[in-house]
């Protein structure tokens, strides 16, 4: 296997001791080196190599090291500068970070020094290539690559190679619906209907004559008979999403259809069967609610036959990248206008955050961007708040309740207390946000 080939560096310095100590100890670390004594030579081989990274002097004869960093950032925007100067001041250091310069490394300064502001350099220009040359294939709508996700598809491809029950948990926007319509068309039953159910979202009372159906007469207002979702899915899958919702007597009914392969319509008496794969997701630790006695366990034991846990957007390594990729693009078509990037500072800050509403809250987020900054790069201030205040407080040593808590308050902070907007910001049904303001004691805007 060959080694990887480390960066490309051009040091630029009007004094040849400073280029030779410079180019071997760049050397010695595996990095390809060129060099020159003054700009216009630099400008010249910036045109004709292939280069990731500047290092220039600030002060040479003729033009200074800060027309260099002008010309990189006004023609190779991809390219880091790091400013050396044997000078140093205040002014000094702000003019080149104004002018573009990614750092500032004052004179003299030690090997382990240069190399760590080189290697936060290459670091940052990793993530911004990766982010530009990012490939977003699509696994059933799917984006992602991380360990957690490969181990994801494996699941999934074990389960539709069966019709056994599937649950699939995770946290609130990490994409249930989507694996569950994976598991689905990668079936044999790829053909027949796939049905989702939102049981949360449907009211107790009116859940069952969904499910099920009803005849003409059977409740008032029920001037025709109508088939349920379990008679729509015959010979496919239906999808019960939230089902930790339902009510005790309406598990009781799924318990049945699941034992006898039966569903009875509201106001008659007469069974119909039905061949249905139940796919069921929540983002509750069900095995919890039964200890609680809020869910039935044998409906639960019926239901998990194939267990698969969604990993938070947190935990997948690599994939934010990927899924920015592909939203800019995405939402940026739909505007008609050119793909927007993200400023190194912003794509840091993207990468830092903690993501409590998962997919659909970095969905969320791009969309309004895209729509809201008018320059083509988004850049730290286009962010909201409560994401630079959120990332700016980074520690290790919170709960997930407090983090969880932290971050309602900050979105509702953001959006002036208006609960519909910091709904769809967190990716979260309101019915939903009135659980976690009641169980985060929120619900009067304390």
């Amino acid at each position: 296997m060959k080694p990887k080939v480390k960066e490309a560096i051009l040091v630029v310095d009007d004094s040849r001791n400073t280029v030779e100590i410079l180019t071997r100890n760049l050397n010695k670390q595996g990095y390809r080196t060129f060099s020159a004594l003054n700009v216009d030579d630099a400008i010249k081989i910036l045109g004709e190599m292939e280069l990731d990274l500047v290092i220039t002097d600030l002060k040479m004869p003729g033009k200074s090291g800060l027309e260099l960093v002008k010309h990189v950032r006004d023609n190779y925007p991809n390219i880091e500068v790091i400013m050396i100067t044997g000078y140093p001041s205040i002014q000094d250091a702000v003019k080149a970070v104004k002018t573009g310069a990614d750092s500032y490394l004052p004179k003299p300064f030690t090997e382990e020094e240069l190399l760590k502001a080189i290697g936060i350099a290459v670091e940052k220009l990793r993530k911004k290539k990766k982010l530009n040359d990012a490939v977003t294939e699509r696994y059933y709508g799917m984006i992602g690559e991380s360990k957690p996700m490969q181990k994801v598809y494996r699941m999934i491809s074990k389960a539709s190679a069966t019709r056994a029950n599937v649950l699939i948990l995770g946290e609130s926007g990490t994409g249930k619906e989507l694996v569950a319509r994976a598991i689905h068309y990668a079936s044999s039953a790829k053909s027949a209907p796939f049905v989702p159910v939102n049981c949360g979202g449907i009211p107790g009372e009116l859940l069952e004559s969904e499910l099920f159906g009803y005849v003409k007469g059977a409740f008032t207002g029920a001037n025709e008979s109508r088939a349920g979702f379990f008679q729509t899915a015959d010979g496919g899958t239906i999808f019960l999403d939230e089902i930790s919702e339902t009510t005790l007597a309406m598990q009781v009914k799924l318990l049945r259809v699941l034992q006898d392969k039966m569903v009875y319509l509201l106001g008659s008496r007469k069974p119909q069967r039905v061949d249905v794969r139940i796919i069921s997701a929540s983002n509750r630790d069900i095995s919890s609610l039964v200890k609680q006695g809020i869910f039935r366990e044998d409906l639960y034991f019926r239901l998990n036959v194939i267990s698969l846990e969604l990993p938070p957007l947190r935990e997948r390594e690599g994939d934010i990248i990927l899924l920015l990729k592909y939203l800019l693009n995405k939402f940026s078509k739909e505007m008609n206008s050119k793909e927007k990037t993200l400023s190194d500072e912003a794509l840091q800050i993207f990468l830092n955050y903690y993501w409590p509403g998962n997919i659909r809250e970095l969905e969320n987020m791009i969309h309004r961007l895209v729509i809201m900054t008018e320059s083509a790069v988004i850049n730290v201030t286009d962010l909201p708040a409560f994401m630079r205040y959120s990332t700016a407080q980074k520690t290790f040593d919170k709960t997930l309740e407090q983090v969880e808590h932290e971050h309602i308050v900050n979105v509702l902070t953001s959006v002036h207390h208006n609960k519909t907007k910091a709904a769809q910001v967190l990716g979260i049904d309101r019915k939903t946000l009135r659980e976690k303001l009641k169980k985060h004691r929120l619900e009067n805007g304390e």
